[in-house]
């Protein structure tokens, strides 16, 4: 029973293939192609409003250079959305709750930022290692200390995603499995557990937008400490 509810984790498999590709392309089969005219219905027009939305929010705390990260930025938080939301459909796959993806994602963005750092202010970005006005005995602890700060963040992005999501995973499952366990014995209290397992969905819906959002507004704050 233990193993069971860990299976949704593992990536299905359709004749010896991971069904994970198919299941990463999907969000993008869900966009509306480009037509000759701007706006083609009311479905685009929501789209259109809702990604300049996004748009607006990640941009707002960089500077004019950062905006060359638009495009990227809003890709990326348009694929995380829409995988998140698409996990919480009944027998389906999620790619971001494995930590793998989740890391192949962070780790050469936040380094594409530390590289720039590096390219166009070296000192200042060296500078932030070591805070202005350090007493010179803690001066190696406090470089020891930034550092691996500055090491960790493509692990805390990987894995607060992956955990936040995994956790909700298990307790949708959890919950579920009591519902229809407790259905003939006591119906009831399965009402009851049925009640909480629908607003634990609508909890996980929100769990998965916020998710989305935070993953790129952190790499986005990374940035512009970096420009």
């Amino acid at each position: 029973m233990n193993l069971s509810f860990f299976d949704q984790f593992s990536s299905p498999y359709l004749l010896g293939i991971p069904l994970i590709l198919p299941s990463l392309l999907l969000p993008a089969l869900l966009l509306p192609s480009p037509g000759h005219r701007w706006i083609n219905n009311r479905l685009s027009t929501i789209q259109l409003w809702f990604v300049h939305l996004v748009t607006k929010q990640l941009m707002t705390p960089l500077n004019k250079t950062g905006h060359k990260w638009a495009l990227l930025l809003s890709s990326l938080i348009l694929l995380l959305l829409l995988i998140n939301l698409l996990g919480l459909l009944p027998y389906t796959f999620t790619p971001t709750t494995q930590l793998s993806m989740n890391m192949a994602l962070a780790l050469p963005l936040w380094l594409a930022t530390l590289l720039i750092g590096l390219r166009n202010q070296p000192s200042i970005s060296l500078g932030h290692l070591l805070p202005e006005g350090t007493p010179t005995p803690l001066i190696p602890a406090l470089i020891l200390i930034e550092t691996t700060s500055l090491l960790i963040r493509p692990l805390a992005l990987g894995v607060r995603l992956t955990a936040n999501l995994t956790a909700g995973h298990l307790l949708i499952q959890l919950i579920s499995t009591a519902t229809i366990t407790l259905l003939p014995m006591m119906p009831s209290i399965s009402a009851l557990t049925a009640l909480i397992l629908f607003l634990l969905t609508i909890l996980e819906v929100a769990v998965a937008m916020i998710q989305a959002y935070v993953f790129v507004l952190l790499l986005s704050l990374y940035l512009q400490e970096n420009i």
